[in-house]
C-alpha cells in the first residue's frame, strides 16, 4: 500500500504543486488549505506523514501540531516553513518535528527527506494473519474483519489490536501498552491509552455483546 500523507499549506499554488509531485511518487495525498478538518481525519484515518506549513490562518502551524501530540497523536510530521531563524527551527522540533524544511526548498531534497522519515517511521509489518474469535487481522493489508465484514481502523487501532492478539488471555497494563504499541514516547498517559481502547471497543463491539477487551480494575486490559 502507498503511504497516506496529508498536506497543510494555506498557499493554495505551493499546495497544488507539492500535491502533484507526491502523487508522481505513488504517494495518497490530501491538501489542506486550514487546520479545520485535520485533526479529524487523523482521528479517523491512517495517516502515514504529516507536512504542516507553520504560517497558518487562525493557528500556528507548530502549536497545532503541539495540541496533538499533547492529545496522543504518534503521525510524523515535516514542517515546511519560511520561519528560518535557528530559534524558530529549535522550537519547531520541541514542538513534536521529525523533520524540518524551510522555505523556498528543493522539491527533489523535500521527496528525499519525506521517504527518509517514513522509512523509519514506519513499522515493518510481516505478511500473514492474526485471528482471534471472529476477528481477523490481516497483516499484509493492514485489514480488519469482524465476523465477516470489514472494519475501518486507524494504524494505530490495528497495532493496538495485534499487540492484544498477540497476547490474548494476558492482562496487559497501560506501562505496556505505551511502550509496545506508542513506542514508550514519554509525552503519552494513561489516558490516551484509554481512549484509545475504548474507540476500537466501539468498532470491533458496537453492539457490547461480545466483550472481547476486557478491563482489570487496578491493572490493564485483556482479550478474551
Amino acid at each position: 500500500m502507498s503511504a497516506k500523507i496529508v498536506i497543510v499549506e494555506d498557499e493554495e499554488d505551493l499546495l497544488e504543486l507539492v500535491e502533484y509531485n507526491l502523487q508522481k511518487e505513488g504517494y495518497d495525498v490530501v491538501g489542506f488549505l486550514n487546520t479545520k478538518n485535520v485533526e479529524q481525519m487523523l482521528l479517523e484515518e491512517s495517516v502515514d506523514l504529516l507536512l504542516m506549513d507553520r504560517n497558518l490562518p487562525g493557528v500556528e502551524g507548530s502549536e497545532f501540531v503541539q495540541s496533538l501530540r499533547k492529545d496522543g497523536c504518534t503521525t510524523p510530521v515535516i514542517y515546511l516553513s519560511a520561519k528560518s531563524l535557528d530559534t524558530e527551527i529549535e522550537e519547531g522540533f520541541v514542538r513534536g518535528a521529525d523533520d524540518y524544511i524551510t522555505k523556498p526548498f528543493n522539491m527533489k531534497e523535500l521527496l528525499l527527506r519525506i521517504k527518509a522519515v517514513l522509512r523509519r517511521t514506519t513499522k515493518k509489518v510481516d505478511d500473514g494473519v492474526l485471528a482471534h474469535r471472529d476477528l481477523v487481522l490481516d497483516k499484509g493489508s493492514r485489514t480488519l474483519s469482524v465476523d465477516g465484514k470489514n472494519v475501518e481502523v486507524t494504524k494505530l487501532e490495528f497495532n493496538l489490536l495485534s499487540e492484544f492478539i498477540l497476547n490474548k488471555n494476558s492482562v496487559l497494563d497501560r506501562d505496556y501498552l505505551l511502550e509496545n504499541v506508542w513506542d514508550g514516547a514519554e509525552e503519552y498517559q494513561y489516558k490516551t491509552v484509554n481512549v484509545a481502547i475504548n474507540r476500537l471497543k466501539e468498532k470491533i463491539d458496537p453492539d457490547k455483546t461480545k466483550e472481547y477487551i476486557q478491563t482489570v480494575r487496578g491493572v490493564g486490559y485483556k482479550l478474551c
